[in-house]
């Protein structure tokens, strides 16, 4: 796909095909650090960088296979590398920021198993994107991603101060959330000419 543009790449993962509230992928650090605004913004930072690098080794661990006709190990050389860069997100954030690290807590270590970071590899792969469009893939994938968990908490955290029945709190009102902002989203479908 050597003729979409850069532009087109991340506005694509960014806004049409979200991979939070388009592709439904990551929802588990979707949900679940997206209480308070300043622990999202941090996540999304974090998620962000892991989607970065990984999807350049991903470029760079898929060439080699290739070359040498190893395909078949595309699939573990990725999830060895995202496990790596949250391996080095983590003991960052442990020497750098402490308190962050706890705020964080197990959503940090699971990172390594969020479908949407492994996504990104899969599809720029599958796609066969040159070096630049996956990063600029990536890049857009995780600036979608930090927006989706900061749209969110901006919302919870406002929902905190009203006064609803209890029966629309908690994880009732997350998931209604999430429905909402998940069909926000889908009208920007449009803007690509459909899903992809």
């Amino acid at each position: 796909m050597q003729t979409e543009s850069l532009g087109y790449l991340f506005l694509n993962a960014f806004l049409i095909n979200n991979f939070v509230l388009a592709m439904f992928l990551g929802l588990c650090p979707f949900v679940g650090t997206s209480a308070k605004r300043d622990t999202a913004i941090n996540m999304g930072l974090a998620t962000t960088f892991v989607m970065l690098i990984s999807s350049i080794c991903a470029y760079g661990i898929n060439a080699i296979l290739v070359k040498y006709d190893l395909e078949f190990l595309r699939l573990i050389s990725f999830i060895a590398v995202i496990a790596a860069a949250v391996q080095l997100v983590e003991m960052i954030l442990k020497k750098f920021s402490p308190v962050l690290s706890r705020a964080l807590g197990i959503y940090l270590p699971l990172i390594t198993t969020n479908c949407a970071i492994l996504g990104v590899a899969l599809i720029q792969t599958a796609k066969g994107y040159g070096f630049l469009q996956s990063v600029a893939f990536s890049a857009g994938a995780g600036a979608g991603f930090a927006l989706a968990l900061i749209l969110m908490a901006g919302l919870r955290e406002k929902l905190e101060l009203a006064n609803m029945p209890s029966i629309t709190q908690a994880a009732g009102l997350s998931m209604m959330l999430a429905g909402i902002l998940s069909m926000t989203f889908m009208g920007f479908a449009g803007l690509g000419g459909g899903a992809t």
